[in-house]
């Protein structure tokens, strides 16, 4: 055999070996390794957030790293894209950046004497979040990796927030789109020039992305009277034309709807009626109705399913918030 041939065979080799070895080191550098902590790191000038514990009736108190790593647990699956985990925390820091910026906390009233002194809760009606005690408790033996992927979002997207107009914006996020996110107006009955409706076809892949749910048409009545303070005429309420005139929005979903001799909006349907999104159709048959639904949660800024199938495409996690938060810039809290 020719001596070059032999020396290009042995390079050839060696090169061929060294480039999964390469690929394997570059794979795994960005996950940390369950014997290797990562730990969040705090400084003397990191606000505290106050938040009410509502099913304890607490209020505890904790750095701001330390609230938002709880944000991310809650509101994400911990085996999700880390590069979706981290537009995730970047999402949960600029909703209690823009909340601490407005100074307004009145909402926290409604939750009693014990919520007073607090900033936020630990409910969806702002950002879950679940303690530190709460996270061993669920994840058990699973505890070291799925927190160490958790600290590792938070760690590397410190301090940083989504600025529109050089101040936080308003983050809203949600589980799944129904293959498009909605205007904020159509939902919120407010205009933010970030919150525009753009296509994310992926979000199809997600398990939440269709769902059906039947009622009697009774049990529909009394849902939306109760939830609404509207009251259906008794005679309206029957044949299977009873819900009609539905008008839609930018993103397809129900902007609103005629039930009986009432028009209501999309929103009080889907809240009413606990669906998972205000894109539904409906079926009516004897006194039954069943609701076919796309999407899960109100479709207003980041998809988090859609986030996660961005970052397993090799999107960063800057690319997918500016790409949910249209014209935002990422700079730094204080």
């Amino acid at each position: 055999m020719h001596k070059g041939f032999v020396v290009y065979v042995v390079a050839f080799l060696s090169v061929m070996l060294a480039v999964p070895a390469l690929v394997t080191y570059f794979d795994t550098s960005t996950a940390p390794r369950a014997n290797e902590p990562v730990r969040l790191t705090h400084d003397a000038h990191e606000p505290t957030i106050r938040i009410f514990l509502t099913k304890e009736r607490r209020v505890v108190t904790l750095p701001l790293e330390s609230y938002i790593r709880g944000v991310v647990a809650a509101e994400m699956p911990a085996h999700f894209h880390l590069e979706a985990l981290k537009a995730q925390a970047m999402a949960a820091r600029t909703y209690i950046a823009e909340r601490l910026a407005k100074g307004d906390f009145s909402d926290m009233r409604s939750y009693g004497e014990a919520a007073e002194d607090a900033q936020v809760t630990d409910s969806p009606v702002h950002q879950a979040f679940v303690t530190d005690e709460q996270l061993k408790a669920e994840w058990k033996d699973r505890y070291p990796s799925y927190s160490n992927r958790i600290n590792q979002a938070v760690q590397e997207t410190r301090g940083k927030i989504l600025l529109y107009g050089g101040k936080p914006i308003y983050a809203a996020f949600f589980s799944t789109s129904n293959g498009q996110t909605e205007n904020a107006e159509d939902y919120f009955r407010r205009s933010y020039p970030y919150l525009r409706s753009v296509p994310s076809p992926w979000d199809r892949e997600s398990p939440k992305y269709r769902a059906q749910i039947r009622y009697a048409t009774s049990e529909v009545v009394r849902r939306l009277e109760a939830f609404t303070g509207k009251k259906l005429v008794a005679q309206s309420v029957a044949g299977a034309n009873w819900i009609s005139g539905a008008e839609r929005t930018k993103s397809d979903r129900i902007r609103r709807i005629r039930i009986g001799d009432q028009w209501f909006t999309g929103r009080q349907v889907r809240e009413a009626l606990g669906l998972p999104s205000t894109d539904f159709t409906w079926s009516i048959r004897g006194g039954t109705i069943l609701f076919i639904t796309q999407g899960y949660g109100h479709g207003v800024g980041m998809s988090q399913w859609g986030a996660n199938l961005l970052a397993k495409q090799g999107r960063s996690a800057e690319e997918i918030v500016r790409y949910y938060y249209r014209g935002v810039t990422i700079g730094n809290w204080r």
